[in-house]
């Protein structure tokens, strides 16, 4: 058993590969090895959390993770009996009928052990709690919860003592991380985040829905315990975990006789200007900028999305002086559009759609971001100027929010949020571009490759211009010279990850004196951007 490390690539299977993972090492081994295996795995974990508990309530439902959870109640009551320690209270939904007769051969032999072993069983919860695991539906839930069964879901979840959850979160759909029709519970905690300390021992397989969307919040701190099953070789691996080393994070010693050319140039075009229709963004294309210098890029330039009638007063950027500013349709007939990586959209506004197609058409190594995928959405033709790039062996990405994939999608933010995965994979699909879908838990997506989802960032980039500083990240990766596309894709996770991490190891080391906190902002952010190999 060992502790998901965030910092190492880990495999993800899907429901369907675990379920073919799961029969497989069942027909090789005696009759109920892989219960006995995962609740004994439960029960250590669970003394380790909470060695000094006093009172332990186990949940189980009516399947093989209830049996799970019976086989743990039964370990830790003897454990208890032996040694003293925790009241162990397991609550067991049969349904109605309930009829035994129904329950899986496995889940019934451990309620033999269960009531063999003097295991109290107790028609509803304890009144409190020291630990409460969580073995009602693991993977197989798939409708809203009724009932009693609601009823003991909501306290799990409204809990503030800790949960251990077996395998997966009761509700959470291992494969999307999004919460089963949760109508059912009470307000305000239907489908919420849970309010207290959360531990989830996920087994036989780590899956995908643990680390997005709503299964972040839901599943806390991860563990897994492979039972002593090696995964089977003609199970492909449905999604990575990126990790630090294999994101190129860690990168080598550039050499000595490097100059500025050795590390790309990277060109950023949005930053509407007040004039265009009295929305004024030139901050979205500055943070991009600055974040590109930070991460690396041999040089910046800038250029701003101005009326054809204004003059701009942005000449230079005072913090980032080493910016070079650029009057935009010299710069779309220039080389550099040819030879850099280059940032379109950041701040754009409704300016952007003007220069889109001869961006689309003329830069190979491309990031587009916020309005200008708007504006790609809004117009067929730009559409189709977007497939073609994959076909001229273009390298793309693009950096939607939920709501912007949906735009391209032509659907809702609903329906992206409901299987972020699938969303992510038919943009990438449909374009022929890398995919960065941002998020809970973001997605990494490129054609024909295995899926990536980010494990680092919180709420705390959940502010103005954050997402303007990946973008610029992200431009410096691509803008790389001399890179193979796998390591350039690489290069793009990386990004992605120092991102999050940034935010994850967020401290007040920087802050003014006087001043005990500092709140993460897009400036802070940016400047804080270390090149590959920096964090």
């Amino acid at each position: 058993m060992r502790q998901i490390d965030h910092t190492q690539a880990q495999a993800l299977y899907s429901v369907e590969a675990t379920r073919q993972m799961e029969r497989a090492a069942a027909s090789a081994l005696p009759p109920h090895t892989l219960m006995a295996r995962a609740g004994l795995a439960v029960a250590r974990l669970a003394q380790a959390l909470r060695p000094h508990a006093r009172s332990i309530w186990v949940a189980c439902g009516p399947g093989n993770n209830g049996g799970d959870g019976l086989i743990a109640a039964t370990h830790l009551h003897r454990w208890a009996q032996a040694n003293g320690g925790a009241e162990v209270c397991v609550t067991h939904f049969l349904g109605d009928p309930a009829d035994e007769s129904r329950l899986p051969a496995d889940a019934r032999n451990a309620l033999n052990q269960a009531r063999a072993a003097g295991l109290r069983f107790c028609a509803e919860p304890p009144a409190s709690w020291d630990l409460a695991i969580d073995a009602l539906l693991g993977i197989g839930a798939t409708r809203a919860p009724q009932g009693t069964m609601a009823r003991w879901m909501e306290q799990l979840q409204t809990s503030t003592t800790p949960v251990l959850c077996v395998d997966v979160p009761s509700g959470l759909n291992a494969d999307t991380g999004q919460w089963v029709d949760m109508s059912t519970l009470t307000q305000p905690t239907r489908g919420t985040t849970p309010h207290g300390p959360r531990h989830t021992l996920t087994l036989l397989t780590v899956k995908p829905g643990l680390f997005t969307a709503q299964g972040r919040d839901a599943a806390g701190v991860v563990w897994f315990d492979d039972l002593g099953i090696n995964p089977e070789p003609d199970v492909p691996v449905s999604v990575w975990l990126s990790g630090h080393s294999g994101c190129g994070v860690a990168a080598s010693q550039p050499p000595h006789a490097s100059h500025k050319g050795s590390f790309g140039d990277v060109l950023v075009i949005g930053g509407q200007d007040m004039a265009a229709d009295g929305a004024g963004m030139t901050g979205a294309a500055l943070l991009a900028a600055r974040a590109a210098l930070h991460a690396g890029a041999g040089r910046v330039f800038v250029g701003l999305l101005e009326a054809p009638s204004s003059v701009s007063n942005v000449r230079w950027d005072p913090v980032c002086p080493e910016l070079m500013f650029r009057q935009i349709d010299p710069l779309l007939e220039s080389k550099l559009l040819k030879t850099a990586g280059v940032v379109c959209g950041c701040g754009g506004g409704s300016a952007v759609a003007r220069v889109l197609p001869r961006v689309l058409s003329r830069a190979p190594r491309l990031v587009l971001d916020a309005d200008a995928l708007n504006a790609v959405a809004a117009d067929s033709a730009l559409q189709t100027l977007l497939r073609q790039r994959s076909a001229r062996g273009w390298f793309t990405v693009i950096t939607p929010h939920p709501l912007e994939a949906a735009r391209l999608l032509g659907s809702d933010t609903a329906t992206v949020m409901a299987d972020r995965l699938l969303a992510a994979r038919t943009l990438s699909e449909r374009f022929g571009v890398v995919c960065v879908l941002k998020g809970s838990g973001t997605l990494i997506v490129a054609p024909g490759q295995i899926p990536r989802i980010n494990p680092t960032g919180n709420a705390a980039l959940a502010t103005a211009g954050t997402g303007d500083v990946l973008a610029g990240m992200i431009g410096r990766a691509v803008a790389l010279p001399g890179v193979t596309e796998r390591h350039r894709l690489d290069l793009v996770a990386g990004s992605v990850f120092q991102h999050g991490w940034l935010a994850d190891h967020w401290s007040t080391e920087d802050a003014p004196p006087g001043h005990r906190t500092e709140a993460l902002s897009a400036s802070r952010l940016a400047a804080r951007v270390r090149p590959m190999g920096g964090v």
